[in-house]
This record gives structure tokens, C-alpha cells and sequence, in this order.
């Protein structure tokens, strides 16, 4: 059996495994199309593989400026945050304090302990949490609108990098293997055969040569049970567990 590395390929394995071409398929070629992009669309929701954790760095132009948030592609499910937007401790001009530190305090790492730094430094963080505080961010990926809520003026110039902390799916056309996923063939094919039995079920009991009659309503049951393991398949297998939110 070929493992199928393109969105043809994963067409014709799902078909063959309905039948084809021993059985017809009474199933548009639209309607299969339909189903491919419903399954992808479950399998990037739920499936651990369906996406991948990505740091993105976006150059602010004077149109993110202007409409204070910056728009990103389709690809994006989610933004996690944003790494810290000037701060103190992270910016590499001379009188930041983590460079005052080294110049006094340190010449390097093996001739003192680093335990004094190291607590310094998590005091200064935690002031710096205190009184300047993280940027919040809000996203929807219907609008790929990612709002940052800040003084765009102040805080950031045109031709700075903001570095994205976020959720990407994972693109089948760039990683073919996605289309020999085991569930996601399985799933396919159960979906594909949901829509066969939909469409059979409008000639229920009728009569062809031979004596032979429609069971579209057999076909669809069948599908509908498979369907459903399957969902919870994934769920229990292959979904990460929701984490904690404290608030």
C-alpha cells in the first residue's frame, strides 16, 4: 500500500479503500474535495501534529503603526504573546542594568558565583512585572488581526522586530507527510463514506436490474459509528491535555 504524500494521493487511497474501482463510488468529485478540507480542518483543531509552536519575528512598518496591531497570515491559529517590548533588562544599550552589573560586579562567570546575580536580576524582573508589566495582546484567527496593547508612538519605531510567540498549522503542501497520517487517512475515508450513504439514502428501496436495491441508510450508519470512535480516538490520543489557567 503507497502512503499518500499529496492531496491526490490521499483522494484515491481513501476511494480505494471505499471500493474503488471494483465498487462505484456515488460521491461527486467536489463533494470528496468537501471532505478532505473538513477532515484537515478537525485534524489541525485536535491533532498535537496539526500544528507546530513558531517564534516569528515581524518588522513594524508605519501601517502597524498607524492601525496599532499587525495582521498576520491564515496559517496562524493562535498567539501565545509577545517577547518584552522595552524593557530594561533585555536592551543592549550601555546603561541597561544587566550591563552595569557585568561592568561592576562580574568579570566572569568562574571567578565569583553567579547566585548574587542571578537573585539581582529576578528582583529586577519582578519589579520591572510590578510597575511596567507584560503588553497584552489579544488575537482572533478569523480577523488575523494580533493586538498589542501599548502607545505604539512610544514604545516601538518603525523598522523595530517584534518577535511572535505563537501556534502555526502544520502546511501539508511544505510537510507532505501530514497526507499518510494514519487517523487522518482513516478519518477521510469515514467522511467520504458519510456522504456516500447521504447520497444513497435519497434512492432508499429503490429497485435496480437484477433485483438489487440501494441501502444508502446502511452505508451511513456504518459511517456515522465510525466516525464517532474515531473523534473520540482523538481526543483521548491525540489531543494535549487543556493546561491550567491561574488568574
Amino acid at each position: 500500500m503507497a502512503i499518500p504524500t499529496s492531496r491526490d494521493q490521499l483522494k484515491e487511497h481513501c476511494l480505494r479503500r471505499l471500493g474503488k474501482p471494483v465498487v462505484d463510488i456515488n460521491v461527486d468529485d467536489e463533494q470528496v474535495e468537501d471532505r478532505i478540507d473538513e477532515a484537515l480542518l478537525y485534524y489541525r483543531d485536535y491533532h498535537f501534529d496539526g500544528t507546530e509552536r513558531v517564534y516569528v519575528k515581524h518588522e513594524v512598518t508605519a501601517a502597524d503603526k498607524s492601525n496599532q496591531y499587525i495582521t498576520l497570515d491564515d496559517s496562524f491559529i493562535g498567539v501565545v504573546g509577545v517577547f518584552d517590548i522595552g524593557d530594561a533588562i533585555q536592551s543592549s544599550n550601555l546603561f541597561n542594568i544587566r550591563y552595569q552589573i557585568h561592568l561592576n560586579d562580574l568579570f566572569d562567570f568562574s571567578s565569583t558565583t553567579y547566585v548574587p546575580y542571578v537573585t539581582a536580576m529576578r528582583h529586577v524582573e519582578q519589579l520591572e512585572e510590578i510597575f511596567v508589566g507584560k503588553k497584552p495582546i489579544r488575537f482572533n484567527r478569523h480577523t488575523n488581526k494580533l493586538h498589542i496593547d501599548m502607545d505604539w508612538d512610544a514604545d516601538v519605531k518603525t523598522g523595530n522586530f517584534i518577535v511572535i510567540d505563537a501556534y502555526k498549522v502544520t502546511d501539508p503542501g511544505t510537510y507532505t507527510d501530514v497526507w499518510g497520517d494514519r487517523w487522518l487517512t482513516t478519518y477521510t475515508t469515514s467522511l467520504i463514506k458519510r456522504q456516500w450513504g447521504e447520497n444513497l439514502k435519497k434512492f432508499e428501496g429503490l429497485q435496480m436490474p437484477g433485483g438489487l436495491t440501494f441501502n444508502g441508510q446502511k452505508i451511513w450508519e456504518e459511517s456515522i459509528e465510525e466516525i464517532r470512535r474515531l473523534e473520540d480516538e482523538m481526543i483521548n490520543s491525540y489531543s494535549l491535555p487543556v493546561s491550567d489557567m491561574t488568574g
